[in-house]
């Protein structure tokens, strides 16, 4: 059985979890029905597709190995039912507060982490189906190819084949040390410089910030979630209007909405500037670990006290600027980068302390989740709408994931269900944003 080491931040995933706060991620995906049963019958279609699909079949398991002590591998369950991980649940005409209650529970350790529940609709004109996947197994883009493993089989463009490079003996190596050695020297003062910059930026990140108390809150591990759907159209209104980019759009809506959210609270704004943390993904095509998290981020403040939405698109677009200049390994943002420094064993020991931690790094997720233009579809039903669903960190009551299909943007809320009951309002405050924002480019 071949095994694969998990990366230093997969390992941090994987350590970082606890009962309260398990780090799956979802996507919830509601699909037109042709018929009463096609719930049934796509339960089904899952179930069977999933064994042919040789990501699903990974587990991941404990190494003591002397060389290996307290690290991880992806290997292949020999044991591998995909019954035990494909579950059709009973008619239901709220698919998000059950996908809540669902999102709540963390993924079976001892078998390969990921499951897909079918939930039809009560109406039998739609059923959706919830996907979770452990962040240790996949992040965002692995997650979706999974996922696209298992629905009808689309035509995509195929890759040149990259050319192999024959393997080398240790000795050509050997001979080539001496002149690496500057070069290796160099690189170990690099990452400890830039460790040391990653430090000071969270350091300095800390002052002239303050978050809102519903934003924070003591873990009570339950979930809600919520979906908003956005005419792309009308965010190209506003980049164009004003400049920028989708992206910065998407994210003053959250700040916008936020603003919204705490005022109808009764809430004070002022002064109010949340830590966003904005992951950037670092994965690049063919590398030598594709199943790995490579992840950085950017951390910008909100401006939920600024009044004026687009003074607030302003600043968000600033901050991005900002961080796109300094690039992904530099910043407060970057933290995530620092785990690569850290040994299998540190890990293990402080994982559940890096994951309480979570709260002096930021206050709120916000990121983005690439999605193909194409249509999808499950046994012949389309697929008309998906919710991308992140996991919260400890001490944290929201979080926000955002994809774009076919036209329309989809933001995925995830709350704390005993510090966020009145989620749905933020939810209507996403979607009244997007109309001030249109408002006041057409003033």
């Amino acid at each position: 059985m071949t095994s694969d080491l998990l990366a230093p931040l997969d390992l941090a995933f994987w350590n970082i979890e606890s009962d309260r706060h398990p780090m799956h991620l979802g996507a919830l995906g509601v699909f037109g029905a042709h018929s009463p049963t096609a719930g049934a019958h796509a339960a089904d279609l899952l179930a069977a597709r999933a064994a042919a699909v040789p990501g699903l079949r990974l587990r991941i398991r404990d190494v003591w190995q002397p060389l290996a002590f307290g690290a991880a591998v992806r290997e292949t369950d020999p044991d591998f039912d995909p019954l035990n991980h494909v579950r059709l649940h009973a008619p239901t005409a709220d698919f998000h507060a059950v996908a809540g209650r669902l999102m709540e529970r963390p993924l079976e350790r001892g078998r390969p982490p990921w499951e897909a529940h079918v939930l039809p609709g009560e109406d039998g004109m739609s059923f959706a189906v919830l996907f979770k996947f452990h962040h240790a197994l996949a992040d965002g883009l692995r997650a979706l190819k999974l996922a696209a493993g298992v629905l009808d089989p689309v035509d995509l463009p195929q890759r040149a084949p990259r050319a192999i490079e024959p393997p080398r003996g240790l000795l050509p190596d050997v001979r080539r040390l001496p002149g690496l050695l500057p070069g290796l020297v160099r690189g170990v003062l690099s990452d400890a410089g830039r460790a040391l910059d990653i430090g000071a930026s969270l350091a300095r990140s800390t002052f002239g910030m303050r978050p809102s108390s519903a934003l924070t809150s003591s873990p009570s591990g339950t979930r809600r979630t919520a979906g908003v759907v956005v005419d792309i159209d009308d965010v190209h209104r506003v980049r164009k209007s004003v400049g920028g980019t989708v992206n910065d759009v998407l994210i003053a809506v959250v700040a916008g909405a936020l603003r919204r959210w705490l005022e109808e609270r009764g809430e004070s704004t002022k002064g109010v500037a949340p830590r966003a943390l904005i992951p950037v993904s670092r994965r690049r095509p063919r590398t030598a670990h594709p199943q790995g998290n490579r992840l950085s981020g950017y951390l910008i403040p909100l401006p939920v006290g600024e009044p004026d939405p687009l003074g607030r698109l302003d600043t968000v677009r600033t901050a991005m600027i900002r961080n796109k200049d300094a690039g992904p390994n530099r910043g407060a943002g970057a933290v995530a980068l620092l785990a690569d420094h850290v040994p299998a064993l540190g890990h293990r020991l402080g994982g559940p302390l890096v994951g309480q931690a979570a709260r002096l790094w930021f206050d709120i997720l916000v990121t983005s989740v690439p999605l193909p233009g194409l249509g999808l579809r499950l046994g012949g039903h389309e697929l008309t709408e998906v919710y991308p669903l992140a996991p919260l960190a400890p001490g944290q009551s929201l979080a926000v994931a955002i994809s774009t299909y076919r036209g329309r943007v989809h933001y995925g809320l995830v709350a704390d269900a005993q510090a966020v009951p009145d989620l749905d309002r933020f939810a209507h405050a996403v979607s009244a944003e997007i109309e001030t924002l249109l408002s006041a480019c057409e003033a």
